[in-house]
């Protein structure tokens, strides 16, 4: 068994700044901890196109990436150093894309499919997919094997969002109610925690040198994963679902709360 740490970091609200900078804090402990010879990697809602440049900013050379909470893992190949799709789960979201566009009037609808291509129907907040996306009408997103599902509904509150896709009644997938009217979903049994699993038994880390860190409900079986025998740690804003699935709490963002989460772990150099 290797006695690395496995550290997993979610990227929004965890590790970014709302303006999209990286507290220096952040950047001296991973810095540290890659010293001392332990695994640091991304386990993230983003597609891989939106993962790697905060994968880079980061300095990271983890052998794995998990992306699309995941939904799709990569493999940093030995010869080039590049990353390559190592696992990609996928499903048919159809009969789901159904349910919801009877059941939430207004809603919009982004498919990604395996190789991380957006088809989306309907205007999304803040251009979220067009600059890397095809508009297509609603149709056109059915039959089609997809690793995610995206739902939004900017006209409701996250409480109206919640209680109507409870109504609706998902079965057979997972899925995650985001900070606002945002509903990720993923093939069945497919979350972070399980992706970062698969992670650690490649790895032949044991369970408890695992560490996940987040603040997300997409978080909750990943820091559940963690806590059972490792450290999952959950930051201070996030909502109290994702705290009670944690075993620790960070400090608040502004006072560098990942930075002493990190801190916390290590000191010591270890063989890789």
């Amino acid at each position: 068994m290797d006695d690395r740490l496995l550290v997993a970091l979610d990227i929004d609200g965890t590790i970014l700044e709302v303006d999209g900078s990286i507290p220096q804090a952040t950047h001296d402990q991973v810095d540290r901890l890659r010293a001392e010879g332990h695994e640091v990697m991304l386990a993230t809602g983003r597609s891989v196109a939106d993962t790697m440049p905060i994968h880079d900013r980061l300095g990271l050379d983890s052998r794995f990436v998990v992306s699309a909470n995941g939904a799709t893992v990569q493999e940093r190949s030995d010869l080039t150093g590049t990353y390559i799709r190592k696992w990609v789960q996928t499903f048919d979201p159809s009969d789901v894309l159904v349910r919801l566009h009877d059941g939430l009037p207004g809603a919009r609808y982004a498919v990604e499919s395996p190789e991380g291509v957006f088809l989306f129907s309907g205007r999304f907040p803040d251009g979220a997919f067009e600059s890397r996306g095809e508009h297509v009408e609603f149709d056109e997103l059915l039959g089609r094997l997809a690793q995610r599902l995206v739902v939004v509904a900017p006209d409701r509150t996250t409480e109206e969002f919640a209680s109507a896709i409870e109504s609706v009644g998902l079965h057979h997938v997972s899925y995650s109610v985001g900070w606002t009217s945002w509903l990720d979903i993923a093939p069945e049994g497919v979350d972070k925690g399980s992706a970062l699993e698969r992670v650690r038994a490649a790895l032949d880390i044991p369970r408890s040198r695992v560490v996940a860190i987040g603040d997300g409900r997409n978080d909750i079986e990943m820091l559940r994963w963690a806590s059972e025998e490792g450290i999952g740690v959950a930051m201070n804003e996030a909502p109290q679902e994702v705290i009670d699935a944690a075993n620790r709490l960070a400090g608040p963002f502004d006072e560098d709360g990942l930075g002493g989460a990190l801190a916390m772990l290590g000191g010591s150099r270890v063989a890789r």
